[in-house]
């Protein structure tokens, strides 16, 4: 069966890379990652991307910058068209991207969040890099400026996947190479797998309903002495502390555990991580996540308890963020 266009250059990469168990699952996990029949909405997106126009050659590439850029000279016609399709993808969450000229604010200012984790991380030249639940790749991106060899996001969403590669599509060829999109969870990963230099999981670990397995599953991607990057909610507390929310937690349905730092800490020693720390924490405010002409649904704002910001609506600590930092012990 011949391997559609979109998918070849992840092919060439995961056998490049050695990846061959891993390779022989693609087809599998592809074809489930992209089923039309489940994701009604999925055949848009592709047809949207597909339409995009074929680019100039010349085009100057920024991954480096807090707005991933490519500039590339697009008459009005070409420049309408290629705004209407990205619109097509929306909402766009993870950013922000200027695309030939076209500005993308997205609902976060993701780059906030990479410069509060870029100055604690090991450097990413020549590193083999996974994302987890990387949405539209964003902080992928910064990680291909930053020097790292390979990168692949992996998230379940379809709409992240296509928004990937309409960004994949303006930075081309010469720069995308080591970038790459696979439409699956952690689950998904090989276990065992001991490959990955750098593992971030950054916004992920509080919609586990199982904390634990998911921090072995990130310790198992990774080669022993690997670094991962770990960003999640958290409140205040000592090593004890842990919210349980109820059915929601600022509007979300699907949030479990929250600990605070010094509890996530612990959790990660005691599931074979060392050198553990906290590098950052800071609450997020609404100029950090709001709704955007490109994100026109409600947002952080609309999720707080109007009389009191400290609190979300359900009554909890309003969100706040934690990094930490902690290698695979060898």
């Amino acid at each position: 069966m011949p391997i559609p266009a979109e998918h070849r250059d992840l092919y060439r990469a995961f056998l490049d890379q050695g990846l061959d168990t891993w390779l022989a699952r693609l087809p599998e996990q592809l074809a489930a990652g992209l089923d039309r029949k489940r994701y009604g909405d999925l055949p848009a997106w592709e047809k949207a991307v597909a339409k995009l126009p074929t680019l100039p050659t010349a085009r100057q590439v920024r991954l480096d910058a807090d707005t991933v850029t490519v500039d590339c000279p697009l008459d009005e016609s070409r420049r309408r068209q290629c705004e209407n399709l990205l619109g097509k993808l929306a909402p766009w969450r993870k950013g922000p991207f200027s695309l030939g000229g076209i500005p993308i604010d997205t609902e976060w200012r993701s780059d906030w969040k990479w410069r509060r984790v870029a100055p604690h991380l090991a450097p990413l030249a020549g590193r083999k890099v996974l994302d987890v639940g990387g949405g539209s790749g964003y902080h992928a991106w910064r990680m291909a400026g930053a020097g790292a060899a390979f990168v692949l996001v992996i998230d379940p969403s379809p709409r992240f996947f296509w928004q990937f590669r309409a960004v994949r599509h303006f930075v081309g060829d010469a720069d995308g190479q080591r970038t790459h999109f696979l439409p699956v969870g952690i689950e998904d990963v090989p276990e065992r797998l001991g490959f990955f230099d750098t593992v971030f999981s950054m916004g992920v670990l509080y919609h586990r309903p199982s904390p634990l397995e998911h921090l072995q599953q990130l310790k198992e991607a990774l080669r022993p002495g690997g670094e991962l990057v770990l960003e999640t909610l958290v409140v205040e507390g000592d090593t004890t502390t842990v919210l349980l929310p109820g059915e929601r937690y600022a509007a979300m349905p699907n949030v479990y555990f929250l600990p605070s730092s010094a509890a996530l800490c612990h959790w990660l020693e005691r599931c074979g991580f060392e050198n553990v720390r906290v590098v950052d924490e800071a609450v997020t405010t609404t100029n950090e996540q709001r709704a955007t002409a490109w994100m026109t649904f409600q947002s952080l704002a609309d999720f707080l308890d109007p009389a009191d910001p400290t609190r979300t609506r359900e009554g909890y600590p309003a969100p706040r963020r934690a990094v930490v930092i902690a290698n695979r012990a060898g």
